[in-house]
């Protein structure tokens, strides 16, 4: 049996996790819910750390000191970033790095490392279950900031100084607890949003829809890794 965790920003991208689960053991530490149950012959926590990178972090890093997992999987939505990308695609993370942050300073000091690369093993099984669901899936950078994008200036600023695929405000920060720990993660998005002027009108129309395809992605993930 492995231990498998899953962490969301938002309790709807959790919510079909959940739902599906069912009989989770709750358990309250340091300010977040862990959901423990045991499906399909693995033991799964998941849990909501909240929005933006230093939520995520921290969840990220009482998770493992916890529950120890073999692995932690990022889900949710995410805004486009490649133009290939379509709302209700999914980006799988190849690496994840901040994209407001001057890299410098996480290269030239603690932990002398910007960029967090994901676990191959991880990054082929989310698309082998893209192809069994028949969604189309693209692997790639992600890049994560402290704000919801949907400006197109700002949105051509990010594309130009690091070519991404998904836009979000976590991936980096658990990405980076997980380099830390030494603990194989990938961060699955589904897009709500093309990160664009749209974006605010893009995300409420296709938010549900999108947390509940990569909740289904993720939950195979958890049965055949």
């Amino acid at each position: 049996m492995k231990t498998i965790s899953i962490i969301g920003a938002m309790p709807s991208e959790l919510a079909d996790i959940r739902k599906i689960i069912g009989g989770a053991e709750i358990k309250s530490i340091s300010g977040f819910d862990f959901h423990s149950s045991t499906y399909k012959g693995n033991y799964i926590i998941n849990a909501c750390c909240g929005i933006a990178k230093v939520n995520a972090a921290l969840c990220t890093q009482v998770m493992i000191d916890n529950f120890h997992p073999d692995c932690i999987i990022n889900t949710g939505v995410a805004g486009g970033m490649n133009s290939n990308v379509k709302v209700c695609d999914i980006v799988i993370s190849t690496e994840v790095l901040p994209h407001d942050l001057d890299l410098h300073f996480l290269n030239d000091y603690p932990p002398y490392c910007g960029i967090f690369k994901a676990d191959e093993k991880l990054i082929e099984t989310a698309e082998k279950v893209c192809t069994e669901f028949g969604i189309n899936s693209f692997r790639g950078r992600i890049v994560s900031g402290e704000a919801f994008i949907s400006d197109n200036e700002i949105k051509s600023a990010i594309q130009t100084n690091f070519t991404p695929y998904a836009v979000d405000m976590e991936s980096a920060a658990v990405g980076h607890a997980c380099y830390l720990n030494k603990i194989p993660y990938v961060s699955v998005r589904c897009i709500s949003d093309n990160a664009d002027d749209d974006g605010a009108i893009s995300f409420d129309e296709f938010e549900k829809i999108a947390a509940k395809r990569v909740a289904e992605i993720v939950l195979r993930m958890t049965e055949i890794i």
